[in-house]
């Protein structure tokens, strides 16, 4: 096993926080992907929307789609704002994802997308979609943390 050093951080870019509260996410994986120069740029400067975001599978290979990120300003080859990128993946996790798709009322959605080691990275997971009311069940349990941690920090303030 190899040891954790200080290269092997991550430093999140975005954060998809709709794809918990929209699908019931299951099967996660990391995957590597295939930029233009530009794009690497807007990374870089923390810009990017994953929240459009779904993965598709297209004559064995996997594609990022829907996913916005800006185009710079003085970028000598300026890139399209929402086009289907390639992930890297091994075929087995291809087929994975394609099977999953085949499934009714599964798809992949990306929830995060990251640096790792100096490349960007994102974050795939298989979603099932949730009825309205798994949606307000799952409303009605964070206000009642919420309202549970407010509690317990004016327990302990002495009020």
């Amino acid at each position: 096993m190899a040891k954790s050093t200080a290269a092997d951080e991550i430093k999140l870019i975005a954060q998809n926080r709709r794809a918990s509260f929209n699908y019931e996410l299951s099967d996660r994986w990391e995957a590597g992907l295939v930029l233009m120069g530009s794009e690497v740029k807007t990374l870089r400067h923390g810009s990017c929307d994953l929240s459009d975001g779904w993965v598709s599978v297209d004559n064995g290979e996997a594609f990022l789609k829907g996913v916005f990120m800006p185009k710079l300003e003085h970028a000598a080859f300026a890139h399209e704002e929402r086009r289907p990128r390639k992930l890297l993946l091994r075929e087995s996790e291809i087929e994975r994802l394609r099977r999953a798709l085949a499934e009714s009322g599964a798809t992949v959605v990306p929830t995060r997308i990251y640096w790792k080691n100096g490349r960007a990275k994102v974050e795939i997971a298989i979603g099932k979609g949730k009825q309205k009311a798994d949606k307000r069940e799952a409303v009605k349990t964070r206000e009642l943390d919420r309202e549970a941690r407010a509690a317990m920090g004016r327990a302990q303030r002495g009020r």
